[in-house]
């Protein structure tokens, strides 16, 4: 393994990844979040938490831009961080993962890692705009939501290495005991503790462009390191000259 060019591509292919990530949300997801902060505001308002003045909304759009002026930037950096889990579980699976070439691999590998670390926990604990969830709950709501992404992604990882050693028949055992496996963890798991205020057509929508921004990522993330990867295949040593 060339050690430098492999960090040059799952460096890269994340920050991209989180590149093309971050504009999307800009693009697709903020205009959800503006609304679901609208509503937030005039509840603020009605409650006489804060008052409708032109100070409160000077303020309000200060901090707005500066949320939507880096949004884009930490992507790019959530994307690298994530980005280089990928490749090293890429490195490491790249074998045994079915498909004819290294983008159809890193695909496969992404979708996965999409579906366990993702899709699954999404599932349980859906995103919310910011009109949803009491302050008060955010340390629990995150502790339930990152248990939930360990719990997937570890059972996936075991049932994947008990996949490895069963027979070409019998690796769909293995498939059918994660999703035994996590539907039982599903329905343990606590449920959000927030109940949803928000109108649910604004809430619905809201996930909706957030799968597609999450999904955008995880597929960009494959397509772009599998590319890298067949064009500068880090994995062949460097053949040594003998004098």
């Amino acid at each position: 393994m060339k050690t430098f060019l492999f960090i040059v591509i799952v460096l890269i292919s994340g920050a991209f990844a989180g590149l093309i990530h971050g504009t999307v949300n800009f693009a697709i997801v903020e205009p959800y979040l503006d609304q679901a902060i609208g509503i937030e505001n005039q509840n603020l308002f009605a409650s006489d938490e804060e008052e409708d003045t032109p100070e409160f909304w000077v303020e309000y759009e200060g901090y707005r831009m500066w949320q939507k002026s880096g949004q884009i930037l930490a992507g790019v950096i959530l994307g690298t961080s994530i980005g280089a889990l990928f490749g090293i579980v890429f490195a490491l699976s790249r074998n045994s993962l079915p498909g004819q070439n290294n983008v159809k691999k890193a695909l496969v590998l992404s979708g996965m890692m999409w579906f366990t670390l993702y899709l699954i926990p999404f599932l349980k604990y859906p995103a919310n705009p910011p009109t949803v969830g009491d302050g008060e709950t955010v340390v629990l709501r995150a502790i339930l939501y990152l248990s939930f992404i360990a719990i997937s992604g570890f059972g996936a990882v075991g049932f994947y290495k008990l996949s490895t050693k069963l027979k070409e028949r019998k690796k769909l055992f293995s498939l059918v005991g994660y999703g035994i496996f996590i539907s039982i963890v599903f329905g343990i798991m606590p449920d959000n503790p927030d109940k949803v205020t928000a109108p649910m057509s604004l809430v619905n929508e809201f996930r909706f462009m957030s799968v597609l921004g999450v999904t955008s990522f995880w597929a960009s993330t494959g397509i772009i390191l599998g590319l890298l990867w067949n064009r500068l295949s880090p994995h062949k040593e460097t053949p040594q000259s003998y004098s």
